[in-house]
Formats: C-alpha cells, sequence, structure tokens
C-alpha cells in the first residue's frame, strides 16, 4: 500500500509542474512572441502582490523531491528483497533512484539560491544543459533497472518511463541551444505531464489487483511489494500483458496531446489572441487621404 501511495504522490507532482509549466510557457509566448524565452521556472502571478509566493513553486519542488529521496533511500533497505542469484537487485535499483532525484534536488536547490541570492549565478541555458545531463541519467538508470528486473512488466514499465526521460533530455538540450524555440519548451512541459501518467499507471499496474494484466499476479510471498514481486505464470500471458501496457502507454500520449491542446485554446482565450493569419483592414478615410496627399504632390 505504502508503495502505491507513493506512486500517487509523485503522479501529482509531476502532473501538477508538467501542467503549471504548460500553462506559464503558452502564456509567455502568447502574451510577447517576439522577445519570448524559455524560463527554468516560473513566478505565480500573484508574486507582484505578494512577493512571499513568488518562490512557491520551488520550495514545493523541493520539498516533493526530499520526500521522494528520502522514500527511495529507506526502500532500498527493505529486509525482503526479491533476490537475482545472491545478488539484492532491489535494493541496487533503489540507491540508483535515489541518487537521481538527489541530483534533480541539487539542481533545484541551486536554481533557488541563484534567484534569492547572488551567490550562484545560474544562467537558463546552463540550468537546461544540467538538466538535460541529470534527465539523461534518469534513463540510463531506469534503462539498466528494466534489463535487470525479475519482473516482466516491471521491466517494461521501467522502459517505457526511460524513453519518456530521454525525450526530455533531448528537449532541455535543445532548450539549451535554442531557448526562443516555444515547441521544445511546450514539449518539456508535455513530457513532464506523460511521465507523471505513467508513474500512476506503473503504480497501479504493478500492485493494484484490479489493473494487474490477466494471466499475472502479486507473489503472496513478498509482503511490501517491491520491485519484480508481479509476475506472469505463462510466457503468453507475459507477451499479452506488455502489448497491454504499450496499448495504454499509446494511451496516455494521447491523453497528453489533448491536453496540450486544451491548456493551448484556454490560456489563447484567457490572453485575447487573435486567429492566426487574421490582418486589420485599415481605415478607408487613412487610405483616401495618403493617395490624395500622394497626387498633389505628384501635381506640385
Amino acid at each position: 500500500m505504502a508503495v502505491l501511495i507513493s506512486h500517487i504522490l509523485s503522479s501529482s507532482a509531476l502532473l501538477s509542474l508538467g501542467l503549471y509549466h504548460l500553462i506559464s510557457t503558452t502564456r509567455n509566448h502568447l502574451k510577447s512572441p517576439t522577445t519570448y524565452t524559455a524560463k527554468p521556472y516560473h513566478p505565480f502571478s500573484l508574486s507582484s502582490s505578494q512577493p512571499r509566493i513568488k518562490y512557491l513553486q520551488l520550495y514545493l519542488i523541493i520539498l516533493s523531491l526530499l520526500l521522494a529521496f528520502a522514500h527511495q533511500t529507506i526502500v532500498s533497505s527493505d529486509s525482503d528483497p526479491l533476490l537475482k542469484g545472491r545478488t539484492p537487485v532491489h535494493r541496487f535499483t533503489s540507491l540508483q533512484s535515489a541518487a537521481v532525484l538527489f541530483l534533480f534536488l541539487l539542481l533545484s536547490v541551486s536554481l533557488l539560491l541563484s534567484e534569492i541570492t547572488s551567490l550562484l549565478p545560474f544562467p537558463s541555458d546552463l540550468f537546461f544543459a544540467v538538466a538535460s545531463a541529470v534527465f539523461f541519467l534518469q534513463y540510463s538508470v531506469s534503462s539498466a533497472s528494466a534489463s535487470v528486473q525479475t519482473s516482466d512488466l516491471q521491466a517494461k514499465c521501467d522502459s517505457l518511463s526511460a524513453r519518456i526521460s530521454a525525450l526530455s533530455a533531448l528537449l532541455c538540450l535543445i532548450l539549451a541551444c535554442q531557448p526562443k524555440l516555444f515547441v521544445a519548451d511546450v514539449g518539456l512541459g508535455a513530457s513532464i505531464c506523460l511521465q507523471g501518467l505513467w508513474v500512476l499507471q506503473t503504480g497501479l499496474s504493478l500492485y493494484v489487483e484490479a489493473f494487474i494484466p490477466e494471466g499475472c499476479h502479486r507473489l503472496l510471498d513478498v509482503v511490501n511489494g517491491v520491485e519484480g514481486s508481479t509476475k506472469c505464470d505463462l510466457e503468453e500471458s507475459r507477451l499479452r500483458a506488455v502489448a497491454i501496457l504499450d496499448l495504454v502507454f499509446v494511451v496516455h500520449v494521447m491523453f497528453v496531446v489533448v491536453i496540450l491542446l486544451v491548456v493551448y485554446a484556454a490560456v489563447a482565450k484567457s490572453v485575447g489572441m487573435r486567429k492566426l493569419g487574421s490582418y486589420e483592414a485599415l481605415p478607408t478615410a487613412d487610405l483616401n487621404h495618403v493617395q490624395m496627399k500622394a497626387l498633389t504632390g505628384t501635381q506640385a
């Protein structure tokens, strides 16, 4: 149960962060397309009237990362991890995840110090470059975890999560080189939303009986439900379960695309953006005045 709760909390944090990034990025671009530049974080709109909440987003991110880091560290010392041969695979994969979370925590703290003090200037392009490296490390850890898992379902979930991390790494690298590229900034927010949805789906598919694919089950002798505790009895059941996860992943991608379109439409309406390709007709009186002035000048 504790593992499922951690997945739900992680999913909520990632989803809220991704949605806020999407909304803020879209609003900034629609308000001033010519001067738009990608930002590592966006202060709340009420921060001008209430300076205390200006950095609330960073505080919440740091708090969430602290809780996630503590959880992974505690889980790594679980007294009943699954063994692969004589190696406690669960312990090593949890420590690797904790190390990646610590790097994200360090990155967030550095950004906060850069904003509230002059001790650590942290330009946006450097932030996105470092974030790209950390996301790539997360991709490597998830891929390595998928290759050593004793559960095919866990391995599939980890491999799909690794692909999302690779996409986030690529988008951060693009933003480090091209900070004015709005498409990459929106894609980064969408990838964070997708990661949040997939974290929730992973928790449901591995630890909730109603969502575990038919022919697969949790091992009853593993009390805490650690990674690798969901097994499929037959090869046919394993292939079917993997195919279902692939299908569910595509559904999540479609859902994120819908979220992106809805957010863009809602923000565009609130900002009052005109339809692309529309032009305002010049006043007829002004045109006549210009034409008559030109004729008068020609006759003279």
